[in-house]
């Protein structure tokens, strides 16, 4: 799902090296230009198997994804054909894998603790919410993924400059350092990027997303 207002070379499309291990996730925009430089091939995942496009072959096969499929893909026009956006390409000359840790930011913190308070369980608006250290600074907290969770206003006010248990609130998950990009998982429960999965299950994951 595209977000609104957002166009269609918006959407994300997985990159995976020669060896099919995940890379990266860059935007449709980016994907076409390696298509169309030769450096990158199409990889669909089609009844349990990988199959391989270059984007002459892609644009060959869009007529059936059209009349098939069209709720699975995102489309883009051009004036002489319509094109579905791939959701994976793999990289025709590149087999290493990035060693960059996963960043702890805002971003990714609520993506972990899927914009959920941490402590009344409901779900608000990253407008809504604020970064809670559970052992407060005040009392000699870091920043860190083990000590940072969502809180909305309200408890977060509540809980002030306390623990959790000086506050007498508990939390409802303990916090975690995610193996991967939080986001990714996010992606993964829609159903148009399930074919990401193959790759992402095993994967250490740590590219941030740039959405």
């Amino acid at each position: 799902m595209i977000a609104a207002g957002a166009s269609v070379l918006d959407a994300r499309v997985l990159v995976i090296n020669k060896l099919y291990n995940a890379v990266r996730v860059v935007d449709a925009r980016r994907a076409f230009t390696m298509l169309c430089k030769g450096s990158a091939e199409i990889i669909s995942v089609e009844a349990g198997a990988y199959v391989s496009y270059s984007l002459h072959s892609w644009s060959e096969v869009a007529e059936f994804q059209r009349s098939f499929e069209h709720e699975q893909h995102d489309w883009v026009t051009t004036p002489r054909l319509v094109l579905a956006v791939p959701k994976i390409i793999r990289l025709l000359g590149y087999d290493r894998l990035p060693r960059e840790p996963v960043k702890l930011n805002r971003r990714n913190i609520y993506a972990r603790d899927h914009s959920q308070c941490q402590y009344c369980g409901k779900n608000f608006s990253t407008k809504e919410l604020t970064l809670d250290h559970v052992v407060p600074r005040v009392q000699g907290g870091e920043n860190s993924w083990i000590n940072l969770v969502c809180a909305c206003v309200r408890c977060n006010a509540r809980k002030g400059g306390r623990t959790p248990t000086q506050a007498r609130m508990k939390l409802i998950r303990e916090p975690i350092k995610p193996r991967r990009n939080p986001a990714i998982t996010l992606r993964l429960g829609s159903p148009k990027y399930q074919s990401w999965k193959a790759f992402l299950d095993e994967a250490y994951w740590t590219v941030e997303l740039q959405d």
